[in-house]
């Protein structure tokens, strides 16, 4: 559905929607009277409120270096459990390629790297051990 002739997309910075999904915490206030006080769709605001970034209460703005710098993480890798794969009670499985559609590493502090997609578990391994070298 197009908007109304001669109106703009709007375009809301970072902190504008942390200040309007704020609001939205305020006893006997809610969503729809926020969206109606800044002319907006109530729907982008609880879209907002998903997200950890603009969220109240949520810790994503204290976890962000605020100088912009990135820093590495310490990974620890154990050795893998010998594990015997079988295709139905066959043959164990040689030289056959081990893939999976998402990997989803859990660090000690709560953080995940998700890498979603066809993805070789050796290529996610080799990751792994280039991060501890």
């Amino acid at each position: 559905m197009a908007g109304k002739k001669g109106q703009k997309k709007r375009v809301w910075s970072d902190d504008e929607k942390r200040i309007i999904c704020e609001q939205t915490t305020t006893t006997g206030v809610s969503v729809a009277q926020v969206a109606r006080r800044y002319s907006m769709n109530a729907n982008l605001i609880f879209k907002w409120l998903k997200d950890p970034r603009f969220a109240p209460g949520s810790d994503y703005a204290a976890a962000q270096p605020e100088d912009g710098v990135v820093a590495f993480l310490p990974v620890e890798v154990r050795e893998p459990l010998p594990v015997e794969l079988t295709q139905t009670g066959a043959q164990p499985l040689s030289g056959a390629a081990i893939s999976a559609h998402s990997v989803d590493i859990t660090l000690s502090d709560g953080r995940r790297i998700l890498v979603e997609g066809p993805t070789a578990l050796s290529a996610v391994l080799g990751l792994v051990q280039g991060l501890m070298a």
